[in-house]
């Protein structure tokens, strides 16, 4: 197959959906399909098959765009028509400006069209300062609906819990339902702590460092631990967030946390090494970085949200916790701390749950998603 992948964000490896792009790019490209995508990521300048537009000026808001750690394109119609001309199938990867131009572009070319859902609407109004308001995120999903999906073939929903959400909104849409997966070099394997955290009772939490991933609730909940001295907490990610919860941190607790951003070797590392995985997010649409952990054997605490499709990697009462309650994690944390054997014994079923979520099995369903859409249209 011929196959356009639109991308409004690409880039570094940050951000799940670009983790998910990169992942189902290699991959179709090695299953020797003829892969293009479109993006404006300047490093894939020179590299074969990589059509780059320029970045999209916003003026003051690209401060914003820029702590989030991701670039956006400025749309280019002759560029993206050219890329089309000659494919068999268009996937978008976002509801954003380049994507519902592509869409347009597509549909005037008798191409079919595909489209991941990666963008819950509590990460777009949550810089808006209105992550909790219904009306909002309703408004946004209509306007992806009215904007994109409407007019796609098929729509790739990475979990079931996001397909409901959008078709209570939007109504009956054709779906896949396929998750984004883990690569088979995430995996457990025996790793001794660095020197200097022997003595540390490690945890981890990967994610963005954004409002909607409620890490505050994480430091308050470590703040109040009776074991707060022997605990050394890992942030694995970037963001808008970084300095505020710096502070934060520096004020409440007794070990000053590591906060940074690893290469995908380091991060293996670091989920092997790792007490105890804790997912705070309040919105999620999938948690792959959650499900990274849980394939190294990693045991999780996950918030209990209404808005996470995350709180269905909970094995047992005490793998969840109350949304935003930080004492009810802080129990759950010295829980974990307490009972070391049962971790252990919790520690074969995840390895076991983790199964489920093998990536090539996951990207062999998305071509044949694309696979059965082409046919569609052509039948």
């Amino acid at each position: 197959m011929k196959i356009v992948v639109v991308c409004d964000v690409l880039g570094k490896k940050n951000n799940g959906t670009t983790i998910a792009a990169y992942n189902l790019i290699n991959f179709l490209k090695s299953k020797g399909h003829d892969v293009k995508v479109v993006c404006c990521d300047e490093d894939k300048k020179d590299v074969e098959g990589f059509i780059i537009l320029n970045k999209l000026n916003l003026g003051p808001l690209n401060k914003i765009i820029e702590r989030n750690g991701v670039s956006l394109p400025r749309t280019d119609s002759n560029a993206i028509l050219d890329a089309f001309f000659e494919c068999d199938i268009v996937h978008i990867m976002l509801p954003f400006p380049m994507g519902m131009t592509a869409c347009k572009i597509a549909k005037k070319l008798g191409k079919p069209v595909t489209a991941g859902f990666h963008c819950q609407a509590e990460l777009v109004s949550s810089h808006l300062g209105l992550m909790n308001s219904n009306f909002v995120n309703k408004h946004i999903y209509k306007t992806f609906y009215r904007r994109l999906y409407q007019y796609c073939d098929a729509i790739h929903y990475p979990t079931q819990f996001i397909c409901d959400v959008f078709e209570n909104i939007v109504g009956t849409t054709n779906h896949y339902i396929i998750s984004n997966g883990v690569n088979s070099n995430v995996k457990s394997k025996d790793i001794l702590k660095p020197k200097e955290l022997e003595d540390k009772f490690v945890i981890l939490s990967t994610g963005r460092l954004c409002k909607e991933k409620s890490h505050m609730v994480l430091l308050k909940a470590l703040a109040k631990s009776k074991y707060k001295d022997k605990i050394q907490l890992i942030l694995a990610g970037q963001g808008p967030l970084q300095s505020k919860i710096e502070k934060i941190a520096k004020k409440n607790l007794t070990v000053k946390p590591i906060i940074k951003y690893f290469t995908r070797d380091e991060m293996i590392d670091v989920l092997n090494y790792s007490d105890l995985y804790v997912h705070p997010a309040e919105a999620e649409l999938e948690g792959i970085a959650c499900l990274e952990a849980l394939v190294c054997g990693l045991v999780p605490i996950v918030s209990d949200s209404e808005r996470s499709a995350t709180k269905t990697f909970a094995l047992t009462s005490n793998n969840l916790f109350k949304c935003n309650n930080h004492l009810d994690l802080r129990n759950k944390i010295d829980y974990w701390i307490e009972h070391p054997q049962e971790k252990k014994e919790l520690k074969k079923q995840y390895l076991e749950f983790g199964d489920n979520f093998n990536q090539e099995d996951c990207m062999n369903k998305m071509e044949e998603m694309f696979i059965e859409t082409i046919n569609k249209r052509v039948n």
